[in-house]
């Protein structure tokens, strides 16, 4: 049974995503979470990084919404269909995540890549602060490690997915690419591989995280289509509501 550490909102600060906005997340810090019990909090809006729990909390803004896709009524667009075919001879492995040196310089690479195109704050990561983040021991937890077998000194990795999974939903957390791989659009075909997974698995429901529309890096997400949007921000013990996406929308671009 989950263990509440700790649990407070952050004060306002300025919004990595919207920046002439203020932001706030909802924390809580639990142990011993069962899949079951994560996901009761991932359909209500929280998402997971090692053992904390948060969603958006922001008093003046409603930007952040929660998105998911119902795995059978997916279909991939052209450009999804062509990224999937472009990785298709990648080899991939799901389990356990992992923290070494060779996940460490993925990472700093593709951050490293968007820093110079896309102005992010530099990330320095050292192994143990990977691990926590991205490897801190969950049941939940797991990695889609993505490896081109035919590259010079091969097998090298060359993207990874940070997930989660419980009996009906599949949480796609991270993912970061080698740069020089970025024509294959390795991003997208890692989103519509997750879909796969899930339906094979029997799992109902991706969920993508939040979905903001005036920022780039998390517009995208509204381009797997169908997918549902969360209403709100419902309560521990209120009942979710999540409602089908208008097909009026127009389809963002891609990332």
């Amino acid at each position: 049974m989950a263990l509440l550490l700790a649990h407070d909102v952050e004060p306002p600060r300025p919004c990595s995503y919207l920046p002439e906005r203020q932001a706030s997340l909802e924390n809580l810090v639990l142990r011993d979470v069962s899949p079951e019990e994560y996901e009761h909090l991932l359909v209500r809006g929280w998402r997971r990084f090692g053992p904390v729990y948060f969603r958006p909390a922001c008093a003046d803004c409603q930007e952040c919404v929660s998105l998911r896709v119902p795995v059978e009524g997916f279909r991939p667009n052209r450009s999804q269909r062509r990224a999937r075919a472009a990785c298709a001879h990648l080899r991939v492995e799901v389990g356990v995540p992992k923290a070494d040196e060779e996940r460490l310089a993925l990472y700093q690479a593709w951050h490293a890549e968007r820093e110079a195109s896309r102005e992010w704050e530099p990330s320095p990561l050292t192994v143990r602060e990977y691990s926590l983040q991205f490897s801190f021991p969950h049941p939940s937890a797991r990695e889609v490690a993505w490896y081109d077998d035919g590259a010079e000194g091969g097998p090298r990795l060359v993207a990874l997915g940070i997930c989660d999974e419980t009996p009906r939903a599949w949480s796609a957390v991270y993912f970061f690419y080698d740069p020089d791989y970025a024509r294959l659009s390795p991003g997208t075909a890692n989103v519509v591989f997750q879909v796969e997974l899930a339906k094979a698995r029997g799992i109902p429901h991706v969920y993508l995280g939040f979905r903001v529309q005036a920022c780039a890096s998390l517009r995208y997400k509204g381009g797997f289509r169908p997918h549902e949007l969360l209403q709100g921000r419902p309560a521990l013990d209120a009942e979710p509501s999540w409602v089908p996406a208008s097909s009026e929308e127009p389809e963002p671009a891609g990332p």
